[in-house]
């Protein structure tokens, strides 16, 4: 295991991601917070521009939760029939819409106990929403981010819930409404699990990988355990 990042460290590692994108947001396209949500939940065992080319079909034909329950859940399915698991997928999307309409009068609730009772959304999904729609300082880990706090020292832990409770504790204050945003970024295209492209890496020499290399490398970091 690398050694952990020093609190100095880490604070300059987001100031240099903060001065490179200052207004970071997330990849996933929607016009409202209902379709973000839906977003979201379609985005599991996905790629956010699989997602996009979906709802760029769905979000028009069903834009609310509504025109979504309207739409079925058949009609569902074929709209977002290119991304994996879609018909489960479609079962959650219709009893999500049916339970916003019901316990929220449409709307998205703004709390975190109510995302998590809403079908197909587990805490993940409800950080995303609550940092991505009201900025709250929460942390949704992923793949991504969950390899490269272990890999850069930054937070390890053995599971999502763990590199999170780490992440929440040693992120300063004044970056974490941002760096959910940050980190995936830099998981996704310069971190990456295969080959990181370490020779482009802004923050290479506050990192603790002992795998740093600009050659082809493996991480030696443990997979998430849900």
């Amino acid at each position: 295991m690398p050694r952990l990042m020093t609190k100095a460290e880490i604070t300059e590692a987001f100031a240099r991601w903060q001065a490179a994108n200052p207004h970071p947001v997330t990849e996933l396209e929607y016009a409202t917070p209902f379709q973000l949500l839906v977003a979201v939940v379609l985005s599991a065992q996905a790629t956010d521009k699989g997602v996009n080319l979906a709802t760029r079909r769905l979000f028009p034909a069903a834009p609310t939760p509504e025109a979504m329950l309207s739409l079925g859940e058949a009609g569902i399915s074929e709209a977002i029939k290119t991304i994996g698991l879609f018909r489960n997928k479609a079962r959650n999307v219709a009893m999500l819409c049916h339970q916003i309409l019901e316990r929220h009068g449409g709307e998205v609730p703004r709390d975190r106990a109510a995302l998590e009772a809403l079908a197909g959304v587990g805490r993940k999904t409800a950080n995303v929403v609550l940092n991505a729609i009201w900025h709250e300082p929460v942390m949704a880990v992923d793949t991504h981010i969950f390899r490269i706090a272990n890999r850069m020292g930054l937070a390890p832990g053995k599971d999502v819930r763990a590199v999170e409770d780490a992440l929440m504790r040693r992120i300063p204050k004044e970056y974490l409404s941002d760096a959910h945003h940050w980190l995936i970024l830099h998981g996704r295209y310069v971190c990456t699990a295969r080959s990181p492209k370490c020779g482009q890496c802004a923050v290479r020499d506050l990192c603790q990988s002992s795998d740093k290399t600009d050659n082809p490398a493996q991480s030696s970091a443990p997979r998430p355990q849900h």
